[in-house]
């Protein structure tokens, strides 16, 4: 028998391929948060997507107070309606190691502020998102003159992965978020980081919270919250940290759990 799980004083939610997907929360997931919102417990995204490009309907949840803060750029960014809560930009020599280690690997980047991601090439796949996203510009030398959190790697194959690099030897980290595609960052900077941050802001203790997530992204998150959810078509890896293995957003994953929840909160009342 699953032992009882306490009304956690948090919950943590990714966004991708755990709230929404393609980009778009789906309807269950807003109206699950939307309810949820009538309780005590706080509501947090804990996202590795750029603050510029976090999607307008989980912004929109933000500024009707259905959330009450998100964390972004893989704990490196972290506010609410107030302002910062916390932020770790990258230091010059940092975003100068990554950029030469980009280019002895012939890859595109880019790099992620408050504000905008920076190319430092295009293609046409890049040209198109950025006709249609302005937050997305071409700018090589962008990191130059405004601080930047994080960097995103594309590759050219599903199996050239820079596996060659010793990141760790420069203090940083390569978190894989797609086949080809992966982030670039300080070896400290994680999703846990930024929810120590916001417990501590909220005065909440990191056992009393709860995360939902599915990439390997959220590994230190998971270790780090009392009850770590991982959605149904979660990486391998995650799904073995996991205190709990729901369905999928089709299968109404979140619902399951909180169902679940829920039946544990009336038996230890009894």
């Amino acid at each position: 028998m699953q032992p009882r799980i306490p009304t956690p004083k948090i919950m943590f939610f990714d966004i991708d391929d755990t709230l929404s997907r393609g980009g778009i929360i789906a309807e269950h997931n807003k109206a699950t948060l939307e309810q949820l919102a009538d309780t005590d417990i706080k509501l947090i995204i804990a996202t590795g997507r750029s603050k510029a490009i976090i999607p307008d309907d989980i912004l929109a949840l933000l500024a009707d107070d259905i959330l009450d803060a998100i964390i972004c750029m893989n704990g490196q960014y972290s506010f609410n309606k107030d302002g910062i809560i916390s932020h770790y930009p990258l230091t010059d020599a940092q975003t100068d190691k990554i950029v030469h280690l980009c280019q002895q690997s012939g890859l595109i980047h880019k790099f992620d502020s408050a504000t905008h991601i920076a190319w430092s090439d295009e293609n046409e796949r890049i040209r198109e998102y950025n006709a249609k996203t302005p937050t997305s510009i071409l700018d090589p030398e962008y990191h130059r003159s405004y601080p930047v959190y994080q960097c995103s790697v594309f590759f050219n194959n599903q199996f050239d992965k820079m596996q060659d690099v010793d990141f760790a030897k420069y203090n940083l980290k390569l978190v894989h978020w797609h086949n080809t595609g992966a982030d670039i960052l300080p070896i400290e900077a994680s999703k846990a980081r930024g929810i120590n941050d916001v417990c501590q802001y909220y005065g909440v203790d990191v056992d009393d919270c709860m995360a939902f997530g599915d990439g390997m992204n959220d590994l230190e998150m998971f270790d780090l919250v009392g009850y770590a959810v991982a959605m149904g078509d979660s990486q391998p890896a995650l799904i073995e940290r996991a205190d709990y293995v729901t369905g999928t957003i089709e299968e109404h994953g979140i619902q399951m759990m909180l169902e679940h929840l829920s039946i544990e909160a009336t038996s230890s009342a009894q």
